[in-house]
C-alpha cells in the first residue's frame, strides 16, 4: 500500500474544540432477500456514529454481524463505554487499545478519518498520498435461490464484469452451473459462507474448473480448515471468516492464498489498510469486501479496494434506498460517492 507511516498515527492534534459523539441504530430495508448459507434477511440492521468538531461532523457506519458475537445492542454499548475519550479528543491511534476489532471500531475509526479530512481541509485520499479515488469493477451477487430462479438473476446481470455466486451445500454444482450458463462471460466468484465440508469441496473441484471459477472464498468453517494446509487446491481459496486482523495471518498463510479485507471485522480503515499491506508482502491474493450496508460503509472500503485483486463492494446495490450522494453502479463499475459524502 503507498502510505506514509505517519497516518497510521494521530489525527488532528488536541486541543481543538471539544467533540460531541452520537451513535444510533438504523433499520435500512432491502429491495429483495439476501440469501447465504447462514440464512436471509430483507433488512440491513447498520450502527451510525457521528463525531462532531470544530463546526464539522463525520460519520462512519457498522453492520454488528452475529456469526462474530455482534449484536446492534452490544455494539452501541460498546461505542457508550469510549464515550468520554473520544469526545475529550482520542485520536485513531489511541482508539486501537480501547476497543477490539469489530463493528464498535469500524464505525467509529471510519467516523474519525472522516472528521479529520473535514478539519483539516484534506481528503482521505491525500492523507494517505494516494490520488483522488476512481470508478472499481465490483461484483454484483447471485444469492442462493434454486437453479433455475439462480440462473435468471444472473442472465439479468450476464453484461457485468464479475459475478459473485453465494452457494450452501444443496445443489451447489447444479447451481454453479446454471449460474455459468445464464453468464456465460463474467468473471465469476464463489462463495459458500463456510457452507461445505472437506468432501464437498474435493468434490466441486472438477465444476469449479468446469465453471471457469476464478476464486472460492472461505469454503469451510474457519474453526475447521486446518486440513487446507497442504491441499491440492484446483482453484485460488480465499479467506474471509478465518481472517480479521494481521495477527492471523502467520496461520492463515498456510491454508489459503488470499484474504478478503472487510472493515467490519478489522475494527476500520486504519486496521483494513495494515491488513491488505501485510497480506501483500506475503505475497497473498488480496480481496475488498463488504457486509450489506449502505453506501456509508462502501466510502471508506474504497481506499483498500483500489489496490484489491478482487471487490465485492455491492452491499448498497441491495438496499431499497440508499443515502443520497453515495457510490453508484454502472454496469458492474462501482463510481466513487459525491464531493462530501465522506472522507472530503
Amino acid at each position: 500500500m503507498h502510505r506514509s507511516a505517519s497516518l497510521r498515527g494521530r489525527g488532528v492534534a488536541r486541543g481543538a474544540a471539544v467533540r460531541t459523539l452520537a451513535a444510533r441504530h438504523e433499520s435500512l430495508p432491502l429491495a429483495r432477500p439476501f440469501r447465504i448459507s447462514r440464512g436471509a434477511r430483507t433488512v440491513a440492521e447498520v450502527v451510525v456514529v457521528e463525531l462532531t468538531g470544530d463546526g464539522v461532523t463525520g460519520r462512519g457506519e457498522s453492520v454488528p454481524y452475529p456469526r462474530y458475537g455482534e449484536s446492534v445492542e452490544g455494539v452501541l454499548a460498546a461505542i457508550e463505554s469510549v464515550r468520554a475519550a473520544l469526545e475529550a479528543g482520542a485520536d485513531r491511534e489511541e482508539l486501537m487499545p480501547l476497543l477490539p476489532p469489530g463493528a464498535a471500531r469500524n464505525a467509529v475509526d471510519c467516523a474519525l478519518w472522516d472528521l479529520e479530512a473535514k478539519q483539516l481541509g484534506i481528503s482521505v485520499a491525500t492523507r494517505l498520498v494516494r490520488p483522488p479515488l476512481e470508478p472499481i469493477v465490483s461484483a454484483h451477487t447471485v444469492v442462493i435461490d434454486s437453479p433455475e430462479a439462480m440462473a435468471a438473476a444472473a442472465r439479468s446481470i450476464a453484461h457485468v464484469p464479475l459475478i459473485k455466486v453465494k452457494l450452501d451445500a444443496d445443489e451447489p454444482a447444479a447451481r454453479l452451473r446454471a449460474v455459468r450458463a445464464a453468464a456465460p462471460e463474467a468473471m465469476l466468484i464463489v462463495d459458500p459462507n463456510e457452507g461445505w465440508d472437506r468432501a464437498l469441496l474435493e468434490a466441486m473441484q472438477d465444476v469449479l474448473i468446469e465453471a471457469r471459477v476464478a476464486l472460492l472464498e472461505q469454503p469451510v468453517p474457519a474453526d475447521d480448515d486446518a486440513w487446507l494446509e497442504g491441499f491440492d487446491y484446483a482453484i485460488p481459496i480465499y479467506a474471509d471468516e478465518a481472517v480479521h486482523v494481521g495477527g492471523d495471518l502467520d496461520r492463515i498463510a498456510a491454508r489459503y492464498q488470499g484474504i478478503n479485507v472487510k472493515l467490519d471485522k478489522t475494527g476500520g480503515l486504519t486496521t483494513a489498510l495494515d491488513l491488505a499491506a501485510a497480506a501483500r508482502a506475503r505475497g497473498m491474493g488480496l480481496m475488498c469486501g463488504c457486509m450489506v450496508g449502505s453506501s456509508l460503509s462502501i466510502a471508506p472500503a474504497m481506499h483498500v479496494a483500489r489496490d484489491a485483486d478482487f471487490v465485492d463492494l455491492d452491499g448498497p446495490l441491495w438496499m431499497a434506498e440508499d443515502r443520497a450522494g453515495g457510490v453508484v453502479d454502472v454496469g458492474g463499475t462501482l463510481m466513487p460517492p459525491q464531493s462530501g459524502f465522506w472522507g472530503d
